[in-house]
């Protein structure tokens, strides 16, 4: 696929290379959670429709963020899916499976869109259908050094890595050279049990300068 119809990462993630996901029991929790994690830096935030509601709340909560960041919809799996979040607002897309139809669904519209894999082919098979960046997914399983031996074949592929990916290992990824790194429980922890907002806020702001240091580190 041509590089000009591949739509290119946000002036966001480029800045702040993470991608928070939300999982939560309702969507009407998603609000005060995204203040913290603005309030801490984080600047893109994936709302994943493994939540209730997601959609009735969507074109809210894109409202209520403005410009401080950016929100995209994530665990997306079928094309009727991306059209709906598409035609909401959604910034960006995340699915966890290799599906060329969400991928040229996206890259058609100019959104940004990461689609799931872990194999070579599955990884390829996305990037050449036009995805901003791939999903590496589940990336513990594999660890960072899994991108290294990618980059051998496949030298100008972008990868996200996601799925039991902390704050050290956050770090790491991007030392290896994955574009961002998305990242869930480790980030929100009890935030959407009671837990206090402002210890979130300070896990963010922890992530944020341990990323952009390692990000740092690897541009020339």
């Amino acid at each position: 696929m041509s590089t000009n119809t591949r739509p290119n990462l946000s002036p966001y993630l480029q800045d702040v290379p993470i991608v928070a996901v939300l999982r939560a029991q309702h969507a009407a929790e998603y609000p005060p959670v995204i203040n913290a994690l603005l309030d801490g830096g984080i600047r893109s935030i994936e709302l994943t429709l493994s939540t209730a509601g997601v959609f009735d709340h969507l074109t809210q909560i894109i409202r209520a963020v403005g410009g401080r960041g950016e929100i995209g919809v994530g665990t997306i799996t079928t094309l009727a899916e991306t059209e709906q979040a598409l035609d909401a607002g959604a910034a960006f897309i995340v699915t966890p499976i290799s599906d060329q139809a969400i991928v040229k669904a996206c890259a058609e519209r100019g959104v940004p869109v990461f689609p799931g894999g872990l194999t070579p082919t599955e990884l390829y098979s996305s990037w050449t259908a036009g995805a901003t960046a791939v999903k590496v997914f589940p990336a513990s399983t594999v660890g960072s050094g899994y991108l290294k031996q990618l980059n051998g074949p496949f030298p100008d592929l972008l990868a996200i890595p996601s799925g039991g990916v902390d704050s050290a290992a956050a770090a790491e990824w991007i030392a290896a050279g994955a574009c961002a790194v998305s990242i869930g429980g480790p980030l929100i922890g009890d935030a959407f049990r009671g837990g206090n907002l402002r210890l979130l806020t300070e896990r963010a702001r922890d992530l944020v300068a341990r990323v952009q240091a390692a990000q740092a580190e690897v541009q020339p």
